[in-house]
């Protein structure tokens, strides 16, 4: 060893450039406030349990800081993990600039065009971020504001100097968009919700990984997933998905940060979405 200082104590050390020291100093004084603890309830007797002890289980091994949203129409579920915290978006929030493109088509009363409906599917199911510069600039602050405003996204705030992946979101918003996405409502027409999980369904191979992991042999699947390294904070990872079928019709969205590797918050993501996905099966 070049150094006197310890292993130990050189990770402890990098872990306060990281922010990462909070859960471990939480962890290791039982005494102090405790880490925010996963939440469950549900309609369906016992499930709720199942859920708290599994997911809890999945992530207690886990580093970094992870949040996390899980809502099942069929059996009335419902688990939050930090619902409130703020993370960078990455590419998740590319779903959220498709909606505003389509929400606002729909208040102009047009169709989109062949170029944007071009731009879109590159941005969504290859993550293409020039494409998603492009919309982004062609829609401007005003109308993103304006959708999350009609949305009900009062957490999120949008990037700003069209930086639209340092956008800050939440699990509580991004589970009201996955809402709307796909339930009947009065902010996107049920064309524009279809367009958008066929989109979503579409994903390339190498993206489809995270929220779906685990998922049962027929039930359908719409995924974003999104990730970028920074200086703070390390990796950010994070996967939002809508599932149905199997008598389940669920949306679920997984947020990390503090990631030494973007394979580490995927493996962290689908530790979580494993067995969400084997608990409502067996429900």
């Amino acid at each position: 060893m070049t150094s006197g200082i310890s292993r130990r104590a050189r990770v402890l050390a990098a872990a306060v450039g990281t922010g990462a020291l909070v859960p471990l100093v939480a962890a290791a004084t039982p005494a102090a406030a405790a880490t925010p603890a996963v939440t469950c309830t549900s309609a369906k007797a016992g499930l709720a349990t199942k859920l708290t002890k599994d997911i809890t289980a999945a992530l207690a091994t886990r580093k970094g800081t992870v949040a996390l949203g899980l809502h099942d129409r069929s059996t009335n579920t419902t688990c939050t993990l930090r619902a409130g915290t703020a993370y960078d978006s990455a590419s998740v929030v590319k779903v959220t600039v498709l909606a505003t493109l389509l929400w606002d088509a729909k208040k102009t009363g047009r169709y989109l065009t062949d170029r944007e409906s071009t731009l879109a599917k590159a941005m969504i199911t290859k993550s293409d971020n020039a494409a998603t510069s492009t919309l982004w600039k062609q829609l401007g602050m005003a109308k993103i504001k304006g959708f999350l405003a009609a949305a009900g996204m009062t957490q999120t705030k949008p990037g700003a100097d069209g930086y639209w992946g340092l956008t800050q979101i939440t699990v509580t918003d991004e589970q009201k968009l996955l809402k709307l996405i796909t339930g009947k409502n009065a902010v996107l027409s049920d064309n524009s919700r279809a367009y958008i999980l066929k989109l979503m369904s579409q994903v390339v191979s190498s993206q489809r990984w995270g929220t779906p992991y685990g998922v049962p042999a027929g039930v359908t699947v719409a995924v974003k997933n999104g990730w970028l390294q920074r200086s703070t904070n390390g990796w950010r990872v994070h996967s939002i998905g809508a599932f149905k079928g199997g008598g389940h019709d669920y949306t679920m969205t997984v947020l990390t940060h503090g990631n030494s590797t973007m394979n580490y918050g995927i493996a962290t993501i689908q530790a979580v979405a494993k067995v969400i996905h084997r608990d409502l099966a067996a429900s």
